[in-house]
Order: C-alpha cells, then structure tokens, then sequence
C-alpha cells in the first residue's frame, strides 16, 4: 500500500487509516484502490475490533473525485468510474467492523460520500459539507443521492443535492449528518476515545447489530423484525453473548473473545 496515499496504523484494537493525497485527498484510481488495500487488511485483521478514517491534510479531509480522471471519459469509461466508486463505499459498509470517520476540515462530493458510508461521523469545528456535482452539471454519483436523504431526509438532503452549496460542521449536526462536533484540536483523541469504547464491546453483537440496521432499512417493518430475530439468534449463540450474560450475572465488567 503507498503510503504518500493512505497509511494504516493499528494500536489498541483499532486501525487508523489516513488520507494523504496533497492537496486535497483527491480520490483516482490508485487513491481508491490504496483506500480499498487498507480497509480490507482492516477487516481481516483480527486484531482489529474497529476502524478510522482521517486525514494527514491540514483542514481538508477530502474535496471528492479526482476529476482530472473523469474529463473526457466515453460514457462506458464514466459508467466504469461511477461502479469503482459506489463498489469500494458499499464495501465501507459491508464490513462488520465498525468504522468512524474523523473529519478534520473540508468535506466534499466524495468525501462527504465515503464519510456517509462510515457508520458514524465525528467532525473538527471548522469542518465544511457540500455535493458540489451539480455546479459541474452533473449528479453525485457515489451514493450521495441515496445515502444523504436517508441520513437527513428528503427536504435537506435535495437542497445539499440541488443548490451544491456548503454547509458548517454545526448545520450538519443539526440535521443528523454527523454524530459529534468538537473542537479542531480534540478530533483525534475524541475519535480514538469511541473507537476503544466500541473495541471493547462484543464483535459479534457489533457486526450483528450493522447487519440488522443496513438490511433492516431497505425493507418493511414485518420483514426488518424478521432480520433483527435472526441476528439477535445469531448473537446468542455466540461465545461473546455467553461471556456478557455471565459477566453481567457476576458483575464484572465482560471479557469479550470476539466469536
């Protein structure tokens, strides 16, 4: 993985991944494929219990897709581009663990699309948001459309998507974009703070509980119970449910194994 692209760094259970594309983590190709190289040793590693995602760049976390890639590509080679995209973020999504984004400054178009895959967000104070596409005349095209309504409902999400313009890390809380806002120079440590907190719980009740929300979601309520049964089963028999319902019957703080 090159480093000048995005580094991985791992320390009680939780991985850091950081951006560091000067001047502004823009995302090509080798920048998405560093992304994906760096997530998926993330997921494998069982040392790993959760993930973060942030940047080395001074108050930019990134400004999105790296457009020099996308100019005068045919509609086949557009198309391609959009699918590199949109595979690597549902990916983000898919992986059991979870992941934190930290972000340290300007957030945009794809930045602000990986940051929404993120199962949580926690940004810096000076932290900017936007879906820029359409002042390019065209549409944001990794996941932005889909997963900003489902984050922030459809009125704020089609003003974010239809006049393009910024909005401040305080506007985005406010609308249930981000999780946390905190001071520029307390982002890291607060990330690395919930990171160990969600490290020490169960991975399996983690994994399950990402499971049941992401397909839960995507279907009616008779049928996202359905999915919540079954991942609660699974749960259950786990070694990680017997060591916490131990635990909480011993009253000792529980020792999860992770299987």
């Amino acid at each position: 993985m090159a480093a000048a692209l995005v580094s991985l760094a791992v320390a009680d259970r939780v991985a850091v991944l950081t951006m560091e594309r000067p001047p502004v983590n823009a995302m090509s190709r080798a920048f998405m494929g560093n992304l994906e190289a760096g997530l998926a040793h993330a997921a494998a590693d069982p040392a790993v219990r959760a993930i973060i995602i942030t940047s080395a760049l001074p108050g930019m976390f990134s400004g999105g897709a790296d457009i020099r890639e996308l100019e005068g590509l045919d509609a086949a080679g557009c198309a391609a581009f959009i699918a590199l995209g949109q595979g690597l973020f549902t990916r983000v999504g898919e992986i059991p663990k979870p992941i934190l984004a930290a972000i340290n400054g300007v957030c945009l178009g794809g930045g602000l699309e990986l940051s929404m895959a993120c199962d949580l967000r926690i940004a810096a104070e000076s932290a900017r948001f936007g879906q820029p596409e359409v002042n390019l005349g065209v549409v944001s095209g990794w996941g932005g459309t889909q997963r900003l309504p489902r984050l922030v409902g459809k009125t704020r999400g089609l003003e974010m998507l239809l006049f393009g313009e910024q909005i401040s890390a305080d506007d985005a809380f406010a609308m249930g974009l981000l999780n946390r806002v905190v001071p520029d120079d307390m982002l890291m440590a607060e990330a690395a703070a919930l990171a160990k907190k969600l490290a020490a719980k169960s991975p399996v009740a983690l994994a399950r509980v990402k499971e049941a929300v992401q397909r839960g979601l995507s279907l009616p309520l008779p049928q996202g119970l359905s999915e919540e049964a079954r991942c609660y089963v699974e749960a259950y028999g786990s070694d990680d449910a017997k060591e916490g319902i131990r635990a909480f019957l011993e009253k000792r703080p529980p020792r999860f194994p992770g299987g």
